[in-house]
């Protein structure tokens, strides 16, 4: 890495994956807290010889490139701290340290990668639920021991469904789902063996009903509960989970939905029914050409398979231990969007390169597999990249936000040169409302946040004053006069000689 692709990221400010650190001489204790953080999340760089003057505002004020005296060091001292016991793993190769220097300057980087799922949590110290650290766009923070809990089950190769669930037997499953789920199992499953079992074999086979004889223990598991129980008994142990349908695809604003399949007792609210009431209502208006196979007419696409699959893959990666989460469906004029609690086990990255992500709930995966739905592990979501792809369509967006534990996959049906002449149209717009977007850019987010309302005032007007400032901001008037020549300094506004009132005006450009 070069020290001009350096500054571009320390010019950037302090992100989700980027940490500057002064460590004029020596290694900071709270770079180990970082390390974690990046390793427990996305993965980020953290640079030394950097120092932050917190009274800036302009990014490239605030963050000082001064170096480090001794470099050689303190990569040597941050090695052996990182290879003794301050730390429970070290996930760094030699090439991920290393020296950018310039004009006798030199900085000291780490590029610490995100931790496999099989290795976190990557903590400090020798207590997970103490020294386990996260990142968001404020920095560092200390992981709640709900999230430290998530990471140690991911670690499971078993996957998280089927642990038995203490006082739940057979009577807490609805007859009624899990017959209507045996009559597609025999139509798919033509002479299968376990056609002829009784329900509770049945699920044992499945994974929904286990017994651990070592233990003297059996019960229903997560995965025969959550798939066909009664929904008061789910509702007693589950409820942390919401399962929440939308049709939104002709809102207008008195309207926020079209329909809905909530909990509003018409429905046994578990896994299989919200799947078999949601699925035909979301491939419904799909497009289905005349194609023949054979004799037979063939209406299924691949962009219903595909619409189909990232339902699957919302109910199989979900993680229903959380302290709380929904599994939310939208439908939209333009597209769907699914969202289900858990974090992802890989990054972002590997997933689009069609990295196998095991899924926290196996047996669920053979309950629909074995009716139909979802492919074998690792096909899924290439499937669906490659039919929005093979449609011209816009590329498939997965979001992950580590703060709430959620995953988002959003599948707009929206050509992508349409998108591009979209934002042709919209680029005088887009211009009128930059004011905004550079600022976000140029200021730290708590100044950001604190200023916004005199950011707003500045896009429909052209000169303001101390006094305003106080009043939309509620401050004291030295506060919005601070406020104020924070914008000075960002070349926003400059003072306005005609105006008696301390006032100001907008630089026009």
């Amino acid at each position: 890495m070069e020290m001009k692709e350096l500054k571009q990221l320390i010019y950037k400010g302090e992100k989700v994956d980027v940490e500057c650190k002064e460590a004029e001489n020596n290694v900071p204790k709270s770079v180990y807290e970082s390390y974690s953080a990046f390793a427990n999340t996305r993965g980020g760089y953290i640079i030394l010889g950097v120092k932050e003057d917190k009274k800036k505002t302009l990014l490239e004020e605030r963050f000082v490139i001064q170096g480090i005296k001794n470099p050689r060091k303190q990569i040597e001292d941050f090695w052996n701290t990182i290879n003794g016991n301050k730390v429970n793993a070290n996930i760094l190769k030699d090439e991920d340290v290393f020296t950018v220097e310039e004009d006798g300057s030199s900085l000291v980087v780490i590029k610490v990668p995100q931790a496999d799922y099989k290795l976190r949590p990557v903590y400090v110290g020798e207590n997970p639920y103490k020294g386990t650290y996260k990142r968001n766009n404020e920095g560092d923070y200390h992981a709640a021991n709900y999230e430290v809990d998530g990471m140690i089950r991911d670690k499971n190769p078993d996957g998280n469904d089927g642990m038995i669930l203490e006082y739940y037997t057979m009577e807490d499953i609805d007859k009624e789902t899990l017959r209507k789920y045996r009559q597609i199992f025999e139509i798919r499953n033509d002479g299968h063996v376990w056609n002829s079992l009784d329900d509770k074999s049945f699920l044992e086979k499945l994974g929904g009903y286990r017994k651990v004889r070592r233990e003297e223990k059996e019960g229903l598991t997560l995965a025969g509960l959550m798939m066909f129980g009664d929904g008061l008994a789910i509702r007693d142990e589950f409820d942390n989970v919401f399962m929440d349908y939308r049709d939104e695809s002709e809102v207008t604003p008195e309207i926020r939905w079209n329909d809905r399949i909530t909990y509003d007792g018409i429905w046994e609210n578990n896994l299989f029914n919200f799947f078999m009431k949601v699925t035909p209502k979301l491939t419904a208006d799909l497009k289905k050409p005349f194609k023949l196979e054979g004799m037979q007419r063939i209406d299924e696409t691949p962009v219903h398979k595909a619409v189909r699959e990232a339902f699957v893959n919302l109910i199989i990666h979900a993680d229903y231990l959380l302290d709380a989460g929904t599994l939310k469906v939208i439908k939209r004029a333009d597209g769907f969007k699914f969202t289900n609690p858990g974090i992802l086990k890989l990054p972002i990255e590997d997933i689009y390169r069609g990295g196998n992500s095991k899924s926290r709930n196996p047996r669920m995966q053979t309950m629909l597999r074995m009716i139909g739905f979802g492919d074998n592990a690792g096909s899924g979501f290439p499937a669906i990249l490659s039919a929005w792809e093979n449609e011209g369509w816009i590329k498939p967006e997965l979001k992950e936000d580590t703060r709430l534990n959620q995953v988002t996959l959003t599948l707009k049906m929206v050509y992508a040169n349409e998108e591009e002449m979209k934002e042709d149209r919209n680029f005088n717009q887009k211009n009128e409302r930059s004011l905004k977007e550079v600022l976000k850019e140029v200021l730290i987010a708590k100044d950001y946040e604190k200023m916004f309302p005199i950011i707003e005032y500045l896009e429909g007007n052209l000169v303001i004053s101390t006094q305003i400032a106080e009043q939309l901001t509620g401050r004291s008037s030295a506060t919005a006069w601070r406020y104020l020549k924070k914008l000075v300094e960002a070349g926003v506004i400059e003072p306005d000689g005609n105006t008696n009132n301390a006032g100001y005006k907008k630089i026009v450009k």
